[in-house]
């Protein structure tokens, strides 16, 4: 197939989504299908098969290049859709690439599916500068591109119980609404989607690592702790509130000097986590590869997030690598192999810091853990035959309106 993935997020930036798109882009390749990625640029790309959009000179959200205007890009995609006789447009963000992406699909007749790839209404009240004015004024911005007549959100939940989540989750059901088949890697969030109303077809399909990911980490070992070995614990992600990296930095002030921790990642609270004086290593953003390697000489992954994550990529990673996960949030259970994590008490600093001490006294649970983590980890390979299940479905599918 001819295939258009549409993102606001692809490197050489670095995220969850930023890795989940190479990783299908590489593995729908290597199946044979013809790939191209259009998104917004940070930095030029000489592969021909990556298309950049049109960005804004001034708005960079979380230092991301942002799609803009619409209209101009609306009207590339329609050109290079039709150029490259694209077959089905899969998008994967609800900002203005996605939201483009669609509506130049739309003209042509084109299928789209979308994913959901985490939860936009705890994002962008974390990351938006002034979020009472400019969550509105981005939802009254989606609204002018994708209808979101009729839809209604109910209150009754507590991730819907603020009128700035309601308006980005009536933004989300606006976009399942209008693609012709949604796809969602955990059944957590797809129960969450279906409870609101979403009514478009959903496919629970996880994400996963391309072969040449795999490649790089090579065979996994399985980690030990010995009597008077240092815990090293690692951290890694956007420095951003949703992302809860103030929680690990507290729990760190009650580690001992048998515990360290790394933390890969740069963002938004980056200086708010140094003025915590925490016993934190701070490295910035790095590449790929270094994060892996930080993977191979550590003991322990901690996911500090909470209610937010839809199945974090890093996770994957670790599971490749064997390497075990403890996690705050009990959905993002269903992320790992059976065996592979340890979940918190509480989601708290005082959870992470007593189940670190647990650890500590109990070593052989993360041998354990490690090994379970090895059993699994054929669970983590990204595979394609669900999607272009999709992809193929989608083409059969009536086009719901905008």
């Amino acid at each position: 197939m001819r295939i258009a993935l549409v993102t606001d997020y692809y490197l050489p930036t670095l995220g969850g989504v930023q890795t989940a798109v190479k990783s299908l882009r590489e593995a729908l390749a290597h199946a044979g299908h013809e790939v191209t990625v259009f998104c917004p640029l940070a930095d030029r790309s000489g592969d021909r098969s990556i298309v950049a959009l049109p960005v804004s000179g001034v708005f960079r959200p979380d230092g991301y290049p942002f799609t803009w205007p619409p209209r101009g890009a609306v009207a590339m995609l329609r050109r290079e859709f039709a150029k490259r006789r694209i077959e089905v447009v899969h998008t994967h963000s609800e900002m203005f690439a996605a939201l483009a992406g669609v509506r130049a699909a739309r003209e042509l007749g084109i299928p789209v599916v979308h994913t959901m790839h985490g939860r936009v209404d705890v994002y962008t009240t974390s990351v938006l500068p002034v979020p009472a004015v400019t969550v509105p004024l981005l939802a009254a911005l989606h609204s002018q591109q994708i209808s979101h007549r009729g839809l209604r959100v109910r209150a009754d939940s507590p991730y819907t119980a603020t009128l700035p989540a309601r308006r980005m989750w009536r933004l989300m059901l606006a976009q399942s609404r209008a693609s012709d088949r949604v796809i969602v890697p955990s059944a957590h969030f797809a129960r969450k989607l279906r409870e609101q109303g979403v009514e478009t077809q959903i496919s629970v399909i996880s994400n996963g690592l391309e072969q040449s990911v795999l490649d790089r980490i090579g065979t996994p070992v399985e980690r030990r702790l010995g009597p008077a070995e240092t815990l090293r614990l690692l951290w890694v992600g956007r420095l951003s509130p949703e992302k809860r990296p103030a929680v690990i930095a507290e729990a760190a002030r009650s580690f001992g000097d048998d515990v360290s921790v790394d933390v890969y990642g740069d963002g938004l609270s980056r200086r708010s986590i140094e003025r915590m004086n925490s016993p934190l290593v701070l490295h910035g953003s790095v590449p790929q590869q270094e994060v892996l390697e930080a993977m191979r000489s550590s003991h322990v992954l901690v996911s500090s997030s909470y209610d937010f994550d839809n199945q974090p990529m890093v996770m994957l990673e670790a599971a490749a690598c064997g390497l075990p996960v403890l996690f705050c949030d009990p959905d993002l259970g269903e992320v790992l192999p059976p065996g592979g994590g340890f979940l918190t008490e509480t989601p708290d600093a005082g959870g992470i810091a007593a189940l670190v001490a647990r650890l500590r006294r109990q070593p052989e649970s993360i041998a354990a853990a490690s090994a379970a983590m090895i059993r699994g980890r054929d669970q983590v390979v990204q595979r394609v035959d669900a999607v272009v299940e999709v992809y193929e479905s989608a083409t059969g599918a009536s086009r719901p309106a905008l």
